[in-house]
């Protein structure tokens, strides 16, 4: 069979296209089959060509090679892993540890009972009542005394005495029924409305329109659905079939999250020494004609650094090109913290809806807000971005379908808790407590940075101004001076704290609440104390819990083995 090209040039030549119309059916299906193949074969070359390309200049040479060293080190030790003598290995270690671990989760002994299944007889309300005392005082780490690093956002006895209130009012109610729960439409709106205001929300006079938002169980579905309503836009407005976001490697795990539910390639940006803010080169390399969202935090959970969110704007916004790419800026962790920060006196760079780029923002309310746990809003420019996330179901035999977001039905005795919350604390509430909890926050960055007994051990990442503040061994400590951080973290853990062990790089940070604002001076002596102990101790020696995990996973290219233990983990929350 002749070449598909020369076959080409003999039908274009003059005597050829004469006869064309007596080609036989054979040949003309033979023809058309060689175009097919080579246009398939075009695309196939065209579509990996550019992945290439986009590849090369999202990362360099550099960074790609380094990825396919990772990729190749990952694969290696997964398939030396599946060895039969090394499985048995991994086997009996992972069951030893998961052992451990449901003997410290799930208690055993005498007096402790277990419930699988219902009562023959209802129990007597004192009966109820008196298990529920029991369980509420089984052995805890105690937050009430202010040990506990962020978890527990608590506003008070007198607030918590309030929700309580509205929780019986309300614990009926469902927002998916607005016509039966008017009470629980108004204060969602105005919940909603009330937060907006906070980060400046655009009023109706602006260009599209006034601002909107939604209330969410939490800070992971708001991101999920900031994400869920980039990528639908993406798909309507630029037909993006392969949506692609680019967040800081610092950035919540619910944006990796939201890239697996909903099938979003994440492009993880380095946050470099000494800032520790998102690397802008970096994100503007990334960015592509399929890229649906770029990311900011304020703070940012890890090390409570607040990224460059102007120049991420400038970047969005970018006259050449056609759409503007939508930018959220996760401010959970900062929530009624951040707009405060300005009255209060604190310094904060720009960060809300005054940002022209910003698009979306995700609030926890359930955190500096001192709402009940379950509450979170995630507010957008415009309603007609809100609309991206809605799911609507016309044509089903039970009728018409709506819903804002990911639920069906809500506790709506959540949202009165919410809505109760930000009446009784107010502005002048907010900004008091900006004021003590960001002061404390200070006080133990000033520990760090100027005590002699911390600073030689001990450095500041980068340059926190909000709640949270996180250390790290000290690079350049002298070896009398070297410490591990999680034997601090372990140390600190068995002198009642619970603070947060990080990795990349291994640190510990503290997430300052109102609990812990009564209690920072005894963790700035305790930490004192525990570095003591541990100075110079780095090597060799028993490894406490944190210690043990987190150099175990920081040393493996693998992660499948930290991924079986964390499984394993989850599982043991539901044994009884």
């Amino acid at each position: 069979m002749s070449s598909l090209p020369s076959r080409l040039t003999a039908l274009t030549s003059s005597s050829s296209r004469n006869n064309i119309l007596h080609l036989s059916k054979s040949q003309l299906l033979t023809l058309t089959l060689d175009l097919l193949r080579t246009t398939l074969l075009l695309l196939f070359l065209l579509r990996y060509t550019r992945a290439t390309f986009l590849q090369l200049r999202g990362y360099g040479f550099l960074g790609t090679a380094q990825q396919f060293i990772k990729y190749v080190r990952r694969k290696g030790y997964a398939l030396f892993l599946r060895l039969p003598f090394v499985q048995a290995k991994v086997k009996a270690d992972l069951d030893k540890t998961m052992l451990e671990l449901e003997k410290k989760l799930v208690p055993t002994g005498p007096g402790v009972k277990s419930f699988v299944s219902l009562p023959e007889k209802g129990w007597s309300v004192d009966e109820v009542k008196g298990e529920l005392e029991r369980v509420a005082g089984m052995e805890h780490t105690r937050w009430e005394d202010g040990r506990v690093s962020g978890a527990v956002y608590h506003g008070g006895a007198e607030l918590a005495g309030l929700q309580e209130r509205a929780f019986g009012m309300f614990g009926v109610s469902n927002p998916i029924h607005p016509d039966v729960f008017p009470g629980v439409r108004k204060m969602e709106a105005e919940v909603v409305a009330m937060v907006g205001s906070l980060f400046h929300s655009p009023g109706p006079e602006a260009v599209n329109g006034a601002g909107a938002g939604v209330t969410t169980s939490g800070g992971t579905e708001s991101i999920l659905m900031a994400c869920l309503a980039a990528r639908q836009k993406g798909y309507a407005a630029r037909g993006i079939k392969e949506p692609e976001m680019v967040i800081p490697e610092t950035a919540h795990t619910a944006f990796r999250k939201a890239g697996e539910y909903f099938g979003i390639r994440v492009h993880l940006v380095p946050c470099p020494a000494p800032t520790y803010r998102v690397h802008i080169p970096s994100v503007a390399s990334l960015i592509n004609s399929n890229t649906i969202l770029l990311v900011g935090s304020a703070p940012n959970f890890p090390h409570g650094i607040i990224d460059d969110i102007p120049a991420l704007s400038r970047l969005a916004t970018k006259t050449s090109r056609r759409h503007h790419i939508p930018l959220h800026v996760d401010c959970c962790l900062g929530s009624l913290l951040m707009p405060f920060l300005a009255r209060t006196g604190f310094p904060v760079p720009e960060f809300d809806f005054r940002v022209p780029g910003v698009t979306s923002i995700s609030v926890d309310t359930h955190k500096y807000g001192f709402a009940p746990k379950g509450n979170s809003v995630v507010l957008y420019r415009s309603k007609e971005m809100r609309r991206w996330q809605y799911y609507i179901c016309p044509d089903w035999s039970g009728g018409v379908y709506a819903s804002p977001g990911l639920a069906g039905s809500r506790p709506g005795a959540l949202i009165a808790g919410c809505w109760a919350s930000l009446m009784r604390m107010g502005d002048d509430g907010y900004g008091d407590a900006c004021l003590k909890i960001v002061g404390a926050r200070q006080r133990i960055e000033d520990a760090v940075r100027q005590n002699p007994g911390l600073k030689s051990s001990l450095q500041i990442i980068g340059k926190p101004l909000v709640s949270v503040v996180a250390f790290l061994a000290h690079p350049a400590a002298a070896q009398g001076d070297k410490v591990d951080i999680y034997d601090i973290a372990d140390k600190m853990s068995g002198r009642g704290w619970h603070l947060n062990a990080l990795q990349d790089p291994p640190a510990i940070h503290v997430a300052v609440t109102m609990p812990i604002v009564g209690a920072v001076e005894e963790l700035v002596r305790d930490l004192e104390g525990v570095v003591g102990e541990c100075r110079g101790k780095s090597v060799g020696g028993k490894k406490g819990d944190v210690a043990a995990l987190y150099g175990v996973a920081g040393a493996l290219p693998d992660k499948s083995i930290v991924r079986e233990l964390a499984g394993g983990f989850l599982d043991t929350l539901y044994k009884t």
